[in-house]
């Protein structure tokens, strides 16, 4: 990592007590930074708070209280905590920075930096770009970070210049993105979402835009083609423009014409040859082709990669094959786009579990896509009403109501059968029943689980 002297002595507050403000702590700690970590969640964990001890870093949890900004040079902030927070704003006031870890993580790295961005598809074009470049790589290694999970923190004091650290950005992540300058910069798409946190629409726009605005005339914008608010974004780089189409609307980068897929006029692979379904993870693999080619790797390694990669956990995700119905979790479809592309990727009957956290939106949207692919219906949580209403109006017969996704299992193998697709998409967030999408998506394997093993 760059040995730089920027946090020397500086008294840095780091607001939020996740895997990256962990990180990001002792990342500033070892660059010589006086630094405090505050959480309003309790720290009960004794390992942990002997850990911080060790590091002679000052914990504080259990509240935000204002005095933590007296003498602050720098905050490093959480993504998911709002700056409408009485902490966050009281720092705005006083003119304090607050930046967040992927930004630190770039101050310090060595390697190239991708950034991937967009509403949906951003963990499945970050893990294929990955891939790709790892293809048969003889020098470096290509790192996934960022907003998939993994710390760009802890990854950036590890790679060497000869890597890359291939970054998922999320909006809440780039409000808080000062230097950061992707070399290649990815926009996968951008549909309804995060209104609760931003405001507005157009304010959510402006977040993931800003994965662009310190790029220069020799980097890369990866872009998809396919709607007109998205051609118009891509005036906003200096950067190069690398269009990608899934419906034939430029020849210019990635495209698929007749069912074939092409990079600039050259032939890369038939689109049926994705392992992955859906007509969403041909865009993302479409985006994914246009970062590797940038790289200069070979059509043949990129094939080869698409045709072999099932897929990222909690995306889709193929669980297991009982009694002839098919498992999918796809519990990171936390909006109703995601999940109308995951159901637009099957052909047969679907029995669909869904719901959560209510954001004040109704569901009529999903109607069509429920009318086609959906045969029942199993819905929990705050919105499950909503969706049952969603589901009669799209003429759907069985709907069951469930505690929770875990719970929906075996109501919605009852109503399944043979040859049937069964999907964890909720076209909501998880927050009103689990911490996590991950967290409800590995309760709903479990459940899986359970049920073969109960029916052997």
């Amino acid at each position: 990592m760059k040995d730089i002297k920027d946090y020397q002595g500086k008294n840095v507050l780091v607001v939020g007590l996740g895997k990256s403000g962990i990180n990001a702590a002792y990342l500033l700690k070892r660059l010589g930074a006086n630094v405090t970590i505050n959480d309003k969640k309790k720290l009960e964990n004794k390992d942990q708070l002997a850990a911080f001890s060790k590091r002679n870093i000052k914990c504080v949890t259990g509240s935000h209280p204002l005095e933590l900004l007296d003498d602050t040079d720098l905050i490093v902030k959480n993504p998911g905590i709002p700056y409408e927070n009485e902490l966050i704003s009281a720092a705005v006031e006083r003119k304090i920075p607050i930046i967040t870890e992927p930004e630190l993580a770039y101050r310090i790295t060595e390697s190239q930096l991708i950034g991937v961005t967009g509403t949906n598809g951003k963990t499945t074009t970050t893990t294929m770009i990955a891939l790709m470049l790892n293809q048969n790589r003889e020098d470096g290694k290509a790192y996934t970070c960022g907003n998939i999970g993994i710390s760009a923190a802890k990854v950036a004091q590890e790679v060497e210049e000869k890597d890359v650290m291939v970054t998922e950005l999320s909006s809440f992540q780039l409000m808080g993105i000062e230097k950061l300058r992707p070399h290649i910069a990815v926009l996968t798409n951008i549909y309804e979402a995060h209104t609760d946190y931003h405001g507005s629409r157009e304010n959510y726009v402006k977040a993931k835009m800003r994965i662009v605005k310190n790029q220069k005339e020799d980097d890369y914008f990866v872009v998809n083609w396919d709607s007109e608010e998205w051609r118009n974004l891509s005036k906003l780089t200096k950067a190069k423009i690398v269009p990608f189409s899934r419906q034939d609307t430029t020849e210019e980068g990635a495209y698929v014409k007749n069912g074939v897929i092409f990079f600039r006029g050259e032939e890369i692979m038939h689109v049926d040859e994705i392992k992955v379904p859906g007509s969403h993870n041909v865009e993302n693999a479409l985006a994914a082709i246009s970062v590797a080619k940038i790289e200069g790797q070979s059509n043949e390694n990129i094939a080869e990669v698409l045709r072999t990669f099932s897929g990222v956990r909690h995306r889709t995700q193929y669980v297991t094959t009982f009694n002839g119905r098919k498992f999918y979790n796809d519990s990171k479809a936390t909006n109703m786009e995601a999940t109308e592309k995951a159901l637009s990727g099957f052909k047969n009957p679907v029995v669909l579990l869904c719901g959560g956290l209510d954001r004040g939106f109704t569901f009529e949207r999903l109607v069509p896509y429920l009318k086609k692919h959906v045969k029942a219906m199993v819905v929990f949580g705050q919105t499950a009403d909503l969706l049952e209403e969603a589901g009669k109006l799209a003429g759907i017969g069985q709907i069951k109501h469930a505690k929770d996704s875990s719970a929906a299992v075996s109501a919605a193998y009852e109503m399944s059968s043979e040859g049937d697709i069964v999907l964890l998409s909720p076209a909501c967030a998880s927050w009103d029943q689990w911490p996590t999408f991950e967290a409800r998506g590995d309760a709903y394997i479990e459940e899986v689980e359970k049920l073969t093993r109960e029916e052997k």
